[in-house]
């Protein structure tokens, strides 16, 4: 399931109130970001339910991906307890980025 976050007080909320999660920076012109976006969703609902997954659009909240220093899509931020604990942008590789989320999550078992 995805949650959108609209602004940034949203953002902070959801990542204070969530142990474990991935945000996906994205924008709505963005091809690669489109056809990624379900995998991702997909690889965190088979193999770490634990993990909460939140969208920010660019285009629309700008501030929250500048706060973040997002400067390309697709980003993708793993949080743990509030820290940015991951961080990979442009060319993700699913199978990688599933073996770095699975060290991150042996840490939470």
């Amino acid at each position: 399931m995805q949650t959108d976050l609209l602004d940034f007080e949203q953002f902070n909320g959801f990542i204070q109130s969530n142990r474990t999660a991935v945000v996906y920076f994205s924008t709505p012109d963005c091809n690669v970001c489109k056809v990624l976006k379900p995998k991702v969703m997909e690889l965190l609902k088979e193999d770490f339910p634990k993990f909460t997954f939140g969208y920010v659009d660019c285009d629309s909240n700008k501030i929250t991906a500048a706060q973040n220093s997002v400067f390309t899509v697709p980003t993708l931020i793993v949080f743990a307890e509030g820290k940015e604990v991951l961080r990979k942008s442009r060319n993700i590789g699913l199978a990688e980025l599933n073996e770095e989320i699975s060290r991150i999550n042996s840490f939470f078992d």
